[in-house]
């Protein structure tokens, strides 16, 4: 089930359409979930149909208040941010932003969230009768599991592989992409669980545990203390993550994603094994990146004669 724009190329032009899977994409820079909302305020900057897609904020069965302020704080090449997915559920997301994006041509991704896996698949089923249209989900698994609350879903393979099996039950037709934590030992552990449990692709990766202190009042500069680290200063951590996953699974789609901030970052993330490439905390910066990004993506090819970027795609080149 796929939902795809391809606006016309100039001749001359790289095509930068890729398959995500089954999925096809005008081109491969999507925008990272929490990081664009449902695409309404970014619309004021950038045509939502030339992103290669729009992966929305997580959605949950019912509206989510977040955690208290303060949620974000500035580090050294990124950002902290505690907000605990605020949203307002996916009878929301249904009834308004996937209207409004359906109209405008949107290639979109739904989020899904959930404390208990009961949640996840009752997200799941609402999406299946109420979302045609919905080129993917991505399976947001890093929330705090109230099941295992020694654990994140994303942590356990037996947590992951319960969420996953139950959403691909829920949703047997549409491409299902869980978003894997770094914050583990064994990743491609991690990433067989959800494999096995029936995932068609993998979101790689989600934000790295991180802890910032005012020194001066002592106390911890988020509310919720610890936060995800995000931006800049995770990216080799994304870069490694891909690279060790897809060597591990060289036929699996991946979407890579964390501290994109240019076309160099998105290529890096491509030559080590993903297919498409999702930016997050650039948005904030600079809320056409993705078009910039695209542009520079351009360039390379022309330099490097290019024409199918799947070329790139795992193109790493590793001394034997």
């Amino acid at each position: 089930m796929t939902n795809s724009h391809h606006p016309g190329t100039d001749v001359g032009e790289p095509d930068l359409s890729v398959q995500l899977g089954s999925i096809s994409l005008s081109n491969p820079i999507l925008v990272a979930s929490g990081t664009f909302g449902a695409g309404r305020e970014g619309s004021n900057f950038i045509d939502v149909s030339k992103l290669g897609g729009i992966i929305v904020k997580s959605m949950t069965l019912n509206p989510w208040k977040g955690k208290p302020t303060p949620r974000m704080t500035e580090t050294p090449s990124g950002m902290l941010n505690a907000i605990g997915i605020q949203n307002k559920g996916v009878d929301h997301f249904l009834a308004e932003d996937l209207p409004w994006l359906m109209k405008r041509e949107a290639t979109v991704f739904a989020s899904i969230a959930g404390n208990t896996v009961e949640e996840f698949v009752r997200v799941a089923d609402k999406l299946r009768t109420g979302a045609r249209g919905i080129a993917g989900v991505e399976v947001n698994i890093s929330c705090p599991n109230l099941e295992d609350r020694n654990n994140m879903f994303s942590h356990s393979t037996t947590s992951t592989a319960a969420v996953v099996e139950g959403v691909k039950k829920a949703l047997p037709r549409v491409p299902v992409f869980p978003k894997l934590s770094p914050n583990v030992t064994s990743l491609p552990e991690i990433a067989s669980a959800a494999l096995e449990a029936g995932a068609d692709g993998l979101s790689l990766i989600n934000t790295v545990f991180g802890m910032a202190i005012d020194i001066e009042t002592r106390r911890p500069k988020l509310a919720g203390t610890m936060g995800g680290l995000s931006g800049p200063a995770i990216r080799p951590i994304a870069v490694r993550a891909v690279h060790e996953v897809h060597r591990a699974f060289p036929h699996v789609p991946l979407i890579g994603q964390g501290g994109v901030a240019d076309a160099t970052d998105a290529l890096e993330l491509m030559l080590a094994g993903a297919s498409a490439v999702a930016v997050g905390t650039m948005n904030f910066v600079n809320p056409r990146s993705a078009r910039d990004i695209c542009a520079g993506i351009s360039t390379y090819m022309k330099t490097h004669r290019l024409t199918d970027l799947s070329e790139l795609v795992g193109a790493l080149k590793l001394e034997d």
